[in-house]
């Protein structure tokens, strides 16, 4: 789900790098830190995947830091958002096909776990490039583009390889629900 909220972020910049002379150098460099914090932090449990600043509301008066070569100043933006939720529909390019079942990558979210059992009528077609395939020849390859339904979604803070990432178990159960386009003929 797709959403438009209203963050206040604390955002420290060198204060070197300020013009005390030009108040729109000072609002570029402090704007630029806060996109670069948004883009490291990447997404939060609350709010899910940070896509973009919509509107920066307001800077507010630097303080020192207790690095005196540092400023804090109080930021307050408006951010469009995409959490996953349960029985959303969504599309997205299958990434990895495994005798389990396929990965999927979903705009930002990179995890998305489609069981083979979660597949009515296809089986598992192993090979060099396995794949699943269908009675009526449907096939759910890498880089098909799958419209699904979130059967759960979860936010994982830190694990292996992973850092706040947001993981989804996915079905094709369902009208309309399965493979939409193969590779090359996909806009995504």
């Amino acid at each position: 789900m797709f959403s438009e909220v209203e963050l206040v972020r604390g955002v420290v910049v060198l204060a070197e790098k300020l013009d005390k002379d030009s108040a729109v150098t000072s609002r570029s460099v402090i704007t630029t830190q806060l996109l670069e914090d948004l883009l490291r932090e990447k997404a939060s449990k609350d709010h899910g995947y940070f896509l973009k600043v919509t509107a920066l509301k307001m800077i507010g008066k630097g303080q020192i830091s207790d690095d005196s070569r540092k400023m804090l100043f109080p930021v307050a933006f408006s951010c469009r958002t995409f959490i996953p939720c349960q029985g959303e529909i969504l599309e997205g390019v299958v990434r990895h096909v495994h005798n389990l079942g396929v990965i999927i990558r979903c705009g930002p979210l990179n995890y998305a776990f489609l069981s083979a059992r979660k597949m009515p009528n296809y089986h598992y077609v192993d090979g060099m490039n396995p794949f699943f395939l269908r009675d009526d020849l449907a096939k759910i390859d890498k880089e098909v583009v799958v419209r699904f339904r979130v059967l759960q979604a979860k936010w994982i803070e830190k694990s292996r390889e992973m850092r706040k990432e947001f993981v989804m178990v996915v079905s094709i159960v369902g009208d309309s629900l399965g493979p939409v386009c193969g590779p090359h003929e996909s806009d995504l």
